[in-house]
């Protein structure tokens, strides 16, 4: 019974270390990325095209990503709507805006030191949320899109612009 007790202790001890090894989440390779951000991305009735070398994400032991890409609107009906897409493979809050899995895109207009971000469900274009992203404290670097993992600032980057996450339970 003793060597049974131990063998079960051992069996927890070992599934709760998988599973923690399980839910970090780390920065997403290029290859990654390239691999599951589409070059068109569908918006709408629309495949608008996505500039590869602005895409960001995270993933995390189990291959779910959160990810995104700047979107190359010129020309689409999405111009001065929407200046990103987004993946979502688990569960997030930006901000204060609850996103499931799914798709999105995002855009914002800039007043001051403020962005007001808008969060749109990328299929139909409905209105999901609105949140401010407030300059960076402490940060010169300006990047279009860079979703920085929860180990390091949990923060979506856009520009010198910073929204807090937090990632959800399934």
């Amino acid at each position: 019974m003793k060597r049974f007790s131990l063998f079960v202790l051992f069996v927890l001890i070992l599934s709760a270390g998988v599973h923690a090894q399980n839910s970090t989440w780390r920065q997403a390779t290029n290859a990654e990325l390239a691999s599951l951000l589409p070059a068109r991305a569908p918006v709408i009735k629309e495949h608008i095209e996505t500039e590869m070398p602005t895409a960001s994400g995270i993933v995390d032991g189990r291959s779910h990503y959160i990810a995104g890409v700047v979107l190359i609107t010129a020309g689409y009906s999405a111009e001065g709507k929407y200046s990103h897409y987004l993946v979502v493979q688990s569960p997030i809050k930006v901000g204060g805006v609850a996103l499931k899995t799914g798709e999105y895109v995002f855009g914002y207009t800039h007043s001051g030191d403020v962005l007001n971000v808008h969060f749109n469900e990328a299929a139909t274009g409905n209105l999901v949320g609105t949140t401010d992203a407030h300059i960076m404290a402490g940060n010169r670097a300006v990047t279009s899109l860079h979703i920085w993992p929860p180990n390091s600032k949990a923060v979506f980057q856009i520009g010198r612009f910073a929204i807090p996450y937090e990632l959800q339970e399934k």
